[in-house]
């Protein structure tokens, strides 16, 4: 596959995975500060909505994501399923609604993020269905799951209580660092790193390929054979910030080995 193509695959993909946590996040946050009365200023937190959502001032705003998502997707058309495209193009054209800001600020934003995230799981499911086994549909999973590990470990980060008694923090790194069978985890999340990565091996980029997979492999065995027990005698945050720099890593190395051309 051209270096062009997968590059536009794999950033598709990080901008709409990010999309999805985002609007996840704001949809907890939100229904959160409704249900207690020291975050009641109802005005405040539609703000942030806004800001979060069609602000196109916010690099970090849903709709940019979903416009660079969508940019991305264009120049690699020729190689993704006209179903993708089309759910793709139907999510770009509804975040880009002229009402959408006056929507959060008038209408329940809950049943509007809902309406978001409806497109997030129609894309997923659209992937999941239609685009073929290839090195696409690996570049595309390697961009996903390294964007998913990078959020969880910034949710985690922010949601670690220095307050929580050692029982409530242990579950909960148990949970969202080493739960296997959680979607959310990041041990599945590089669980699934790893096995996408191996479906690139070829002999053409024998000596790209071994360098990466000893990244991926390092990183997979440190989280791997960490316990709770371990990570919190670590430190958490020092813990997670490890990981995020060697997903950073492996993201740059995969940049400059895979998807560096020349114009």
């Amino acid at each position: 596959m051209l270096s062009r193509v997968a590059d536009s695959l794999y950033w598709m993909s990080r901008y709409m995975e990010r999309s999805d946590g985002i609007i996840r996040m704001l949809k907890v946050n939100y229904a959160s500060s409704q249900e207690s009365v020291m975050m009641s200023a109802n005005g405040s937190n539609r703000s942030v909505l806004q800001h979060m959502v069609s602000n196109k001032e916010n690099p970090a705003s849903i709709i940019n994501n979903i416009i660079s998502a969508r940019e991305n997707a264009r120049s690699g058309q020729d190689h993704i399923p006209r179903e993708l495209w089309q759910c793709m193009n139907e999510f770009y054209h509804d975040i880009q609604n002229k009402n959408l800001k006056d929507l959060l600020q008038k209408e329940d934003p809950i049943t509007i993020l809902d309406n978001l995230h409806k497109h997030c799981t129609i894309y997923n499911g659209t992937v999941d269905m239609t685009m073929m086994r290839g090195e696409g549909n690996s570049f595309m999973s390697i961009g996903k799951y390294i964007e998913r590990s990078l959020q969880v470990g910034d949710i985690l980060a922010m949601r670690f209580n220095e307050n929580d008694t050692p029982d409530e923090s242990k579950k909960l790194v148990e949970h969202m660092v080493l739960n296997g069978n959680f979607p959310r985890s990041i041990i599945y999340s590089i669980n699934r790193l790893q096995r996408y990565f191996e479906r690139l091996r070829s002999e053409k980029n024998t000596e790209a390929y071994n360098k990466l997979n000893f990244m991926i492999g390092e990183l997979h065995s440190r989280v791997r054979y960490s316990t709770a027990d371990s990570i919190m005698r670590q430190g958490l945050n020092q813990y997670l910030a490890r990981i995020k720099e060697d997903l950073y890593n492996i993201a740059n190395a995969l940049n400059h080995h895979y998807f560096a051309y020349s114009l």
